[in-house]
């Protein structure tokens, strides 16, 4: 009953704020378009708000799960096109904010000391307020200029909430939907949990922000700010305040003069340094949590924040990764459909050639082409048809960096649309398969190891004799084993022939007993005398009684 009332709460914020106009509006939905006319909402709304207004406005009421939804809708122009991209950027950093008390309060507990004891002065305006926390600018008592995140209150009681809801939703589509195996709705509601749920620690977001800011200690291309600990609670995270313009403030970037290209080139290269060569990857990279340094406008530098969503991925989801990407950058759409069959991500009984004729009518028409004239609706469409077609399932664990392109693919076509991605990223994906895969990989392979080698060499001789001693053991095992096999076939064929004679030798003997027994009744005359009987009955007798004994003491 409580999953029932919160989809009908769902269903009654969707028509409060008119979304069924929007949703009737599309050409698929225009023969339902009388639904919306007897909507009793429709009759009473105000028209002051757009329909982009509406749309953000209901986001925002529907909760946290909902804003992170809205947020990806906020990086694609090209599909929900300038008014409602505009709108829904609020919701990077513009989410209705929790009362100051409230923050003042979490602080303190978390703490375990007044905020004034804690910082030399705390911002009464809050920085940001985003779906899961609220950010403040303070000053730590050593005179620091800090930023401190705070987690919303109650906030992870809804967020469950609507789990739950997600969950009912995937095991009934899972029980009736025939897409659900190809699918995967219950794995995907189950990633989405964890991931969402590992938002709400503070502590496990200043852990990850610290091993990204190892990742890129000293880089030229992105900066990530210091955190900290002793400030750090699971509600509560405090990290240096950075200065610079947010990705997404695009005349503000022009106005300082930044080189637009070299900015989208890095972004590119960020994402795939993170993705192979570091396989530790920040996953929510929408433009609210992006931001410029134009202290060199010629090589500008990334500024990230909120380090809540982190992936990586398994060493052969990697690998497959990697190969998939080199072979579509050489147009070896061959190797790409073996790569999925090889993977698993396709049917293993599935035709080489038709998948690649589909790879192929999908991928193609992306070539040579700068962001701007790729039809990304299309592409989606196209690739959709493809997977259904070839019962191409969904991989769960690759969702978080799906995620991650399509922000980083959004703020790309922001920046510079003429930004050609695959050419981009072609060289870094050469350069780390050559690394993996190359002579340069077995020398680091060999570097790595040396240390492990260096420390076990003088025990080598001990260590080769015990293996040689386990060996001989081994085979001597195997030796006695495979001689008491052949003592046991040699016992059972032995037992047969005894048997053998043992039967043909009583048989013998009984006849021979006949015989004697019959003649002792009624004298057999045999060609007029009786001498042939005894004869006959000890041809038979001798013969048995040897046969008999022979069995008996046969070994």
């Amino acid at each position: 009953m409580r999953h029932l009332f919160r989809l009908v709460s769902i269903n009654f914020t969707l028509a409060r704020f008119g979304l069924d106009q929007i949703v009737l509006s599309i050409h698929f939905f225009r023969p339902l378009y009388l639904l919306g006319v007897i909507n009793p909402f429709n009759w009473f709304r105000s028209n002051d708000l757009s329909q982009a207004e509406r749309l953000r406005l209901c986001i925002e009421s529907l909760g946290p799960i909902f804003i992170k939804f809205g947020q990806m809708m906020a990086t694609r122009r090209d599909l929900f096109g300038d008014e409602i991209t505009n709108e829904l950027e609020k919701l990077l950093d513009q989410v209705p904010p929790f009362p100051l008390q409230q923050a003042r309060e979490i602080i303190a507990q978390q703490l375990g000391q007044p905020l004034e004891q804690a910082f030399r002065s705390f911002d009464d305006k809050e920085i940001a307020s985003a779906s899961i926390a609220q950010v403040y600018g303070a000053v730590l008592p050593d005179g620091q200029e800090v930023v401190v995140k705070i987690v919303r209150p109650g906030i992870e009681q809804k967020i469950r909430q609507d789990i739950e809801v997600l969950m009912m939703l995937a095991r009934l589509a899972d029980r009736y939907w025939d897409e659900a195996k190809r699918v995967k709705p219950i794995q995907i509601v189950r990633e989405f949990e964890t991931t969402i749920l590992n938002e709400l620690d503070l502590v496990r977001e200043a852990a990850n922000a610290n091993q990204l800011r190892r990742n890129f200690e000293g880089s030229a291309d992105l900066y990530v700010p210091f955190v900290y600990w002793d400030y750090c609670r699971p509600k509560v995270m405090v990290m240096e305040r950075i200065s610079g313009i947010a990705v997404s403030d695009v005349n503000q970037l022009q106005a300082q003069g930044i080189n637009f290209e070299v900015l989208s080139r890095k972004g590119v290269e960020i994402f795939f340094t993170q993705v192979f060569r570091h396989n530790y990857f920040h996953a929510d990279m929408h433009p609210g949590n992006i931001f410029v340094a134009a202290e060199n406008p010629e090589d500008p530098r990334y500024i990230a924040v909120d380090f809540g969503i982190m992936g990586s991925l398994s060493v052969s989801d990697q690998r497959y990764l990697a190969e998939n990407f080199s072979a579509f950058f050489n147009r070896d759409y061959r190797r790409v459909a073996e790569l999925h069959v090889d993977s698993g991500w396709v049917d293993r009984d599935t035709r080489i050639d038709e998948f690649e004729a589909s790879i192929r009518s999908v991928c193609e028409p992306m070539f040579q082409r700068p962001l701007a004239e790729i039809s990304f609706g299309q592409l989606l469409l196209r690739l959709f048809q493809t997977a259904r077609a070839f019962n191409m399932e969904i991989q769960p664990q690759l969702l978080l960096l799906e995620k991650t392109f399509l922000h980083i693919e959004g703020i790309g076509r922001q920046l510079y649309p003429q930004l050609d991605l695959w050419d981009t990223a072609k060289p870094f994906i050469e350069r780390w398969l050559s690394e993996q895969l190359g002579m340069r990989a077995l020398v680091k392979g060999m570097q790595k190891n040396l240390p492990y080698i260096a420390e076990h060499l003088p025990d080598l001789p001990q260590i080769a004799f015990k293996a040689l001693d386990r060996i001989a053991n081994d085979k001597l095992n195997v030796e006695l084993r495979s001689s008491q096999l052949d003592a046991l076939r040699h016992e059972i064929r032995s037992a047969n022939r005894r048997s053998i004679r043992a039967i043909i030798g009583g048989s013998f003997v009984i006849s021979a007993s006949v015989i004697l027994g019959l003649d002792g009744i009624a004298p057999i005359m045999v060609g007029g005398g009786q001498l042939l009987v005894p004869l006959a009955s000890a041809a038979l007798l001798i013969p048995g009684i040897y046969l008999l004994i022979s069995s008996y003491l046969d070994d």
